[in-house]
């Protein structure tokens, strides 16, 4: 495809007009300000018509549970600890697999619906959910969700043996749109000998590890309690889970020691911004991570916490929401907001190649149409972009090249059964908790 006089966010993140933008083999091949001669042209087939459209980065989403799209609206105005124990253990213990496959499914539709390009999902039926996105041509760091309520050391858990599987026959796969991560949930859902072993398997097998950390302020304290005044980073630290890649989600209450622990062991911190405040968690201290350089990515949590994958919403809170928190309009820029929902969400996945419009880099791009009337007048683009455009936006997405979504088509994907069958499923849930 040849995106013709466009408008682009370019890789230093500044607005450019008049740019064309060529692809081919999944790869930015063509990218300058004239346009290509017949010749060069032709190489790429298709033609995109510009006029009143932006073409950037598609969007990285570095925390999600995707197929929670079955809770979506379920379990309702509760605190975290109720919420998860009283209302989402019980659900997803009643979920099966082909359940979780298409739940998958229409989340990735709703994502490549606005913009995204890849996810770190975080969840259990890992095969199935692999089988999704290979299926539908997305992006995905997937880790089976690991639970360590025993305390029993982590190669005595089935799990170690299911992620020793997954690694083996999918970590890479599709051409890499596949990669394999390891997990600990929690520090209140682990033990030490589990969460050691967890760290020196993903380091001998050189993989990466998602977790989430100090997301309420009872989960930090009382972790505080447990373990003589360490937090869940100093925890997660002490039990060297930190020597591998790690995207720590959440994070909300980390204090100054642990920020200066995420900044020297380089921790990607994931965002969430939407499920924070849904679930009356707080917020995480953005400005201060970032002071430090701390590498803050974006994320949208689980459907049952946000109850959309919407990236753009989750831009659009990241970069306010501080400003009012903190009395200070200064604070969090478009550029930040941005870089950490493109190109810091791709390296927190270990994607160095993309994240970014930049000639060489893999085509994982969205376009947004321009031409609303909340787009009138573009004073400043990027500030349009965060605080006016909106996710219904995104008119077309595409993955190393290949277009996922385009005007209310997605060619992968069987939405109409998708949507049919996440909600039977879903009633059916409900209808074995006694919830109807």
């Amino acid at each position: 495809m040849l995106f013709s006089d466009i408008a682009i966010i370019n890789e230093n993140l500044e607005f450019e007009e008049h740019v064309w933008v060529g692809v081919e083999q999944g790869h930015i091949s063509y990218l300058a300000h004239e346009k290509p001669n017949e010749h060069e042209a032709a190489r790429f087939g298709d033609a995109y018509d510009g006029k009143n459209k932006l073409l950037m980065s598609g969007f990285y989403n570095a925390h999600s549970h995707a197929p929670m799209t079955l809770l979506r609206g379920y379990a309702e105005s509760l605190p975290l600890q109720q919420w998860l124990f009283d209302k989402v253990f019980p659900f997803e213990d009643q979920i099966r697999a082909e359940e979780s496959y298409w739940a998958m499914q229409l989340a990735c539709a709703e994502m490549l619906r606005f913009g995204v390009v890849s996810m770190s999902d975080m969840y259990f039926n890992s095969r199935e959910s692999i089988r999704a996105v290979m299926e539908n041509g997305m992006k995905l760091n997937i880790c089976e969700g690991f639970i360590a309520n025993e305390n029993k050391p982590y190669h005595d858990y089935p799990i170690c043996d299911l992620n020793k599987a997954l690694v083996a026959e999918f970590h890479h796969a599709c051409g890499g749109r596949i990669k394999i991560d390891y997990n600990i949930h929690g520090e209140y859902t682990s033990n030490p000998l589990a969460v050691e072993g967890v760290a020196q398997a993903a380091r001998e097998a050189g993989l990466r590890i998602q977790l989430h950390a100090s997301e309420t302020k009872l989960e930090h304290e009382e972790c505080k309690q447990r373990h003589g005044g360490m937090t869940p980073i100093q925890y997660f630290d002490s039990l060297g889970v930190f020597e591998n890649p790690t995207t720590a989600a959440h994070c909300v209450w980390v204090e100054d020691a642990d920020i200066e622990i995420l900044a020297e062991k380089k921790v990607f911190v994931a965002c969430n911004p939407a499920s924070n405040m849904k679930l009356g968690s707080g917020f995480a201290p953005l400005p201060a991570l970032l002071d430090r350089g701390v590498c803050v990515a974006l994320g949208t949590d689980g459907a049952a916490s946000n109850n959309n994958h919407n990236m753009m919403q989750d831009l659009y809170l990241m970069c306010l929401i501080y400003k009012g928190a903190a009395l200070d309009p200064t604070l969090i820029t478009p550029e930040q907001g941005i870089y950490a929902a493109t190109r810091a969400g791709a390296l927190s996945q270990g994607r160095d190649d993309c994240g970014y419009i930049k000639q060489g880099a893999k085509a994982d791009l969205c376009v947004l149409d321009t031409s609303g009337p909340s787009w009138c007048p573009s004073t400043n683009p990027l500030y349009n972009l965060v605080f006016s455009g909106q996710g219904a936006d995104v008119c077309l997405t595409m993955i190393d090249g290949k277009v996922l979504y385009r005007d209310g088509i997605w060619p992968t994907i069987d939405i109409e059964r998708a949507q049919a069958e996440t909600q039977a499923a879903t009633k059916r849930i409900i209808s074995c908790l006694g919830d109807a």
